[in-house]
């Protein structure tokens, strides 16, 4: 029975002892070294902002058009037999030029026609008066006063009346004589030529498209947000021109070739009425003396040429100018704090273009904005930021000095 007993009891006094030598060994075991993971840092680029007076420039673009543009169509009908050496395409002409010339022999003897005409007047007037006198004189010497049939007052307003239209006609003659040499209306340049020496044209025939050459104009589009930054040179019901403001001014830009030129103008005007098919109102700039020849080699400023303008608009006073990738979509930019973390704020953005952002609220003076793009950027993010192209100093790490003491024991 004891046996029996034993041979129970046996095993569990052994796993009983195994137990509780198990656990104290567990309990004699050294402590591991605790240590907390180093937060590293994330490098970014960041600059210091200060407030300062930013002029906007309001960017837009058009096509060059003529001031004035006009077609050549003669006043009367005839054989050309004489151009201007001018009168080509591209040609330059001055006001007053004579342009084309046409076969004035009929003109001239129309007028040879009328002049006899008025000296045939002249003579019947003259005539009638003569008679008039005459018929007078017999009158009075038989002491009585003349009727008016007498005196031939009928007959005399008659031949005054034949003279006035046979001057009439000379002088119409005399017009027409004038415009068989058709002028230039004012200073220009030949746009396009239909005719040429020989051939014969009638009232109404197109000669030639020519358009003027003291300036041009510039039909430019501004949206409702540019409008905002823009000084338009506006004018109202009863004020005279003189009395309109003088609008910004312009820099017209255009690639000619390998080469970007520029030309200097002004808006001048703004359009009566807003497009609206685009919501968009046309403002219109002046270039003036575009085929003005200078001393660098400019070329002219040609009609028909598509140009980039930039207009100078108003200034935002104590703005702070950031690149526009600063700010992010969410409207906010990243602050660098004085523990180099980062700092979400919302900024007030006036104006953007393709380069800046121009901040007007939301930002103080001596603030540190990062201006690198982050795919995740969290408020507190531990950086280490390099301000203005200084790099920043060097960051003791504790704890994984710690780290490496605790491995050493």
């Amino acid at each position: 029975m004891f046996n029996k007993l034993l041979k129970w009891t046996l095993p569990l006094l052994v796993l009983a002892l195994a137990i509780a030598g198990g656990r104290y060994i567990v309990s004699q075991r050294p402590d591991a070294p605790q240590f907390t993971p180093p937060q590293v840092p994330v490098s970014i680029d960041a600059i210091r902002v200060a407030p300062q007076d930013y002029r906007v420039v309001v960017h837009s673009e058009g096509t060059v058009e003529p001031r004035t543009e006009s077609t050549l169509i003669p006043q009367v009908s005839g054989q050309i037999v004489a151009i201007s050496p001018t009168f080509r395409e591209g040609g330059f002409f001055e006001a007053g030029d004579i342009l084309v010339t046409l076969d004035p022999r009929d003109y001239e003897l129309a007028i040879a026609s009328a002049e006899a005409q008025v000296a045939q007047a002249q003579s019947a007037l003259e005539q009638e008066l003569a008679q008039a006198k005459v018929v007078e004189g017999d009158w009075r010497m038989l002491g009585k006063e003349a009727p008016e049939l007498g005196l031939r007052k009928p007959q005399i307003a008659a031949a005054r009346a034949t003279l006035l239209s046979a001057e009439s006609q000379l002088e119409r003659a005399r017009f027409d004589l004038e415009r068989t040499r058709i002028r230039a209306p004012y200073d220009g340049q030949v746009l396009e030529k239909n005719v040429d020496v020989g051939q014969f044209v009638s009232t109404g025939t197109l000669l030639a498209r020519v358009y003027a050459t003291d300036y041009v104009e510039i039909r430019l589009p501004l949206t409702d947000r540019q409008l905002e930054f823009v000084d338009l040179p506006e004018r109202f019901r009863g004020e005279t021109a003189q009395r309109g403001t003088a609008g910004p001014e312009v820099v017209v830009k255009a690639d000619i070739g390998r080469q970007l030129w520029q030309w200097s103008g002004r808006v001048v005007r703004a359009e009566g009425a807003i497009d609206t098919s685009t919501r968009q109102l046309f403002v219109v700039a002046q270039v003036d003396d575009p085929y003005e020849r200078v001393a660098d080699g400019q070329p002219p400023l040609r009609i028909g040429q598509f140009v980039e303008v930039e207009i100078q608009g108003r200034t935002l006073a104590d703005a702070f100018v950031l690149p526009r990738g600063a700010v992010r979509d969410s409207g906010d930019v990243l602050i660098v704090d004085a523990d180099s973390r980062l700092e979400r704020r919302p900024v007030s953005v006036a104006w953007t273009d393709g380069e800046y952002a121009i901040v007007t609220r939301g930002l103080e003076a001596g603030d540190v904005i990062n201006v690198t793009p982050l795919a995740v950027a969290a408020s507190g993010t531990l950086v280490a930021a390099t301000i203005d192209g200084v790099p920043p100093a060097p960051r003791r790490r504790p704890d994984v000095d710690q780290v490496a003491e605790g491995r050493s024991q």
